[in-house]
């Protein structure tokens, strides 16, 4: 009946082995994850700051608003000369 006892703790110690070894990787993938998690994170902050920061520039200072005008809807001021490029042609 002892070796029987014996052979019986053995395959539960190996069994817990193998479940704790299991556990230990699955906790440093977890790890990982989490750490993935956080840098994604304060990258998303940053760029919430960063457009927090042109939103209140654009809001508050005249100037900022002008240049967008300009640069990305194409308006100019009333008493400005506008000259229109032609656009560049490709040889065949």
């Amino acid at each position: 009946m002892r070796p029987f006892l014996g052979a019986a703790v053995l395959a539960i110690l190996a069994l817990l082995a193998t479940a704790g070894v299991k556990s230990y990787r699955d906790l440093g993938v977890a790890r990982d994850q989490e750490r993935e998690l956080l840098e994604e994170i304060a990258e998303a902050e940053e760029r919430i700051r960063v457009l927090g920061a042109r939103i209140e520039r654009i809001e508050n200072d005249p100037a900022m608003l002008e240049q967008l005008a300009r640069e990305e809807l194409g308006m100019v001021r009333e008493g400005d000369v506008v000259i229109v490029l032609p656009e560049e042609q490709t040889e065949p």
